[in-house]
Formats: C-alpha cells, sequence, structure tokens
C-alpha cells in the first residue's frame, strides 16, 4: 500500500483486464470546523399587529387564488357549453343535410318509376293497337274469305 500525505492509495486487484484501486482521503483537521458559529441567529421579536398583518396578507392571497381557480373553472365550463353547443349544431345541420339528400333521391326515385310506368303504358296501348289491327285484319281476311266460297 502506498501512502503519500492526505492520500493513500490500495491497490485491489491485478488481472489481464487490468488493475483496481481504492483511494483513501485522511480525515479533515478539527480547525476547519471553527468557521461556522454552532448557534443559530436570534429571532427579532415579532409583534402581533405584524403577525395579523401577514395573517391577512396570506389570507388576500388564498382569496385571490380561489377567485383566479374560479374563473378558470367558469372559463373552462363555457368552452365546453360552446364546443357542445357546436357540436350538436353540427349533428343537426347533417341530419338536416342528410334527410333533404334522402328527400331528393327519393323524389327522383318517383319521378323515375312514374316515368317507366308511363313508358310501359305506352307500350301496352301500341301493342293492344297491333292486336286489335291484326284481329281486323284477321276477320277481314276471314270474311273475305269466306264470300268467296
Amino acid at each position: 500500500m502506498a501512502s503519500s500525505g492526505d492520500i493513500q492509495v490500495k491497490e485491489l486487484d491485478k488481472r489481464a483486464s487490468g488493475q483496481a484501486f481504492e483511494v483513501i482521503l485522511s480525515p479533515s483537521a478539527p480547525e476547519g470546523k471553527g468557521d461556522f458559529p454552532l448557534s443559530t441567529p436570534k429571532k427579532k421579536e415579532v409583534s402581533l399587529d405584524e403577525i395579523q398583518k401577514k395573517l391577512d396578507a396570506a389570507e388576500e392571497r388564498r382569496k385571490n387564488h380561489e377567485a383566479e381557480v374560479l374563473k378558470h373553472l367558469a372559463e373552462k365550463r363555457e368552452h365546453e357549453k360552446e364546443v357542445l353547443q357546436k357540436a350538436m349544431e353540427e349533428n343537426n345541420n347533417f341530419s338536416k343535410m342528410a334527410e333533404e339528400k334522402l328527400n331528393l333521391k327519393m323524389e327522383a326515385n318517383k319521378e323515375n318509376r312514374t316515368k317507366q310506368m308511363a313508358a310501359m303504358n305506352e307500350k301496352f296501348k301500341e301493342k293492344d293497337k297491333k292486336i286489335e289491327e291484326v284481329r281486323k285484319n284477321k276477320e277481314t281476311k276471314e270474311d273475305g274469305g269466306e264470300e268467296d266460297n
């Protein structure tokens, strides 16, 4: 173990990977403690008025802090109400728009169906006319054929 003044170095372990040492410092000299006074400084006497002023100031700070917290909460509630109102308005607008779109689609479907029905009726009328013409032609041919006999 090597020693030099206030520091002692003690070799702990020797390995292929390296060495380990312990460094020991000697305790500090007792004369260093004399710099700090051991007794606490004496507090000045505080009067009852000063204590009351401090208590009043603390109460005022507490009230101000409480008012700030209440104001902040009120602002937060107001913001929540506004957000909720806006969401409800958007929901109502979406519902109205969806209803209008549905009504327009239903109206368009109704018109298309009416047009299709009218077209089909027209086709049937034309077929009925053709059938009637074919019947008349057939009857005239039959009537004409009987007269020849």
